[in-house]
């Protein structure tokens, strides 16, 4: 039964099955059916699977992320990684990579935009390169 209602109308039940499509189906009170095709990751799990790939890829420890937007091909996210360990820390040499995803969080490109020593002041101004 798709659709059951109580007595008193509070509370309604509904279904869900596989849709042909892959996605799910929700049957709708008044018989029509809602197709759902959210596959799309979640922001974290694109986070994720970005610092995991580029650090696969690169082999190098991605520390952090410091910019992150959908587009309309994907998503571009710039990925602050650890390039040359040093000591002291604050001589590490650290590399920006811009990193471009596809919609499912799939790498399909990096490349490095800036290089600098860990312990120095941020110079870097965006749009005035």
């Amino acid at each position: 039964m798709a659709n059951t209602r109580s007595t008193n109308g509070a509370t309604e039940k509904r279904t869900s099955s596989k849709a042909p499509d892959g996605g799910a189906q929700d049957d709708d009170r008044d018989g029509k059916d809602k197709t759902v095709t959210d596959d799309r990751p979640s922001p974290m799990d694109v986070l994720r699977q970005a610092r995991a790939q580029l650090a696969e890829l690169t082999g190098m420890t991605a520390e952090s992320v410091s910019s992150f937007a959908q587009t309309e091909d994907g998503w571009s996210l710039e990925v602050e990684v650890l390039e040359l360990e040093r000591v002291p820390d604050t001589m590490s040499l650290m590399a920006s990579y811009e990193v471009e995803l596809d919609p499912q969080g799939q790498l399909t490109g990096y490349r490095r935009v800036r290089r600098y020593e860990r312990g120095r002041a941020d110079t870097h101004r965006p749009g005035g390169r």
